[in-house]
């Protein structure tokens, strides 16, 4: 039986979250320069996004490009970025053909004009499609989008638009950049690294967390079963107790 076919519908994850790592070891194994990854990765964002949508995965949401990536050297950050603009720019036809939304989520004041300028478009035209939502992670981090938060909510409070005792986890959620986005239950890490490399931190705090020595270029849909798989093994218990979740069934 094929993996995808051991895939129990029912219990697919509403959302999973992506740190894809290893494009740069990937090219440095192949004898390549690092850019070269990067742009056989985007392979692994169509395979999987396909893979994703085939079972029923609503929203995949994929770590591009951190706030701490700008501090790379500038040869490579501008190489990034015009990487965004001609994948932006090819894909957008495979998107709507798909019926896939697209979504970005980060401090995109950051990014330059062009860059920006194809964010927005792409983010427009898919605006109506109603398949899977393709959420991109682009000059984010989470220290910085829940000091924002904090900062807005501050300042509602200042106007007295909101009250200090209204403030709750809810209302924090909702001045996220993920406000209109669930929790994902499943978070993958590819390339054998064991950090969550300020991602979601908010977001994840019962999610799911599945590691692979597998570098993201060579990461693809069977390699995205057996972590659907490995998930769809776990009980989930949100700090009640295994005969809690049982007496519930």
């Amino acid at each position: 039986m094929s993996l995808k076919a051991q895939i129990q519908q029912e219990r697919v994850p509403k959302h999973v979250a992506v740190i894809m790592d290893g494009n740069g070891r990937w090219a440095k194994k192949q004898g390549k320069m690092r850019m070269l990854g990067h742009n056989e990765g985007v392979e692994s964002v169509r395979d999987i996004l396909e893979a994703a949508g085939e079972i029923g995965v609503e929203n995949l949401t994929l770590y591009a490009f951190s706030i701490e990536n700008w501090n790379r050297p500038k040869f490579e950050v501008d190489s990034l970025m015009s990487l965004l603009i001609r994948t932006l720019k090819k894909e957008i036809e495979r998107l709507m053909k798909k019926n896939v939304q697209f979504l970005a989520i980060g401090d995109h004041n950051l990014l330059p004009k062009n860059a920006r300028k194809n964010l927005e478009e792409c983010i427009e035209m898919t605006s109506g499609n109603t398949g899977i939502r393709l959420v991109v992670a682009l000059s984010y981090g989470s220290r910085n989008e829940i000091t924002n938060a904090a900062k807005c909510i501050a300042e509602d409070v200042a106007q007295g638009k909101l009250k200090p005792e209204q403030v709750n986890e809810q209302l924090i959620s909702n001045y996220l950049y993920t406000a209109s986005i669930p929790d994902p239950e499943l978070l993958i890490r590819t390339s054998g690294e064991y950090r969550i490399s300020n991602y979601l931190l908010w977001q994840i705090a019962y999610t799911e967390l599945y590691f692979t020595d597998t570098l993201w270029p060579d990461f693809r849909r069977e390699d995205f079963f057996k972590a659907i798989l490995d998930y769809q093994s776990r009980e989930r218990r949100f700090g009640k107790t295994s005969e809690q979740i049982n007496d519930n069934k």
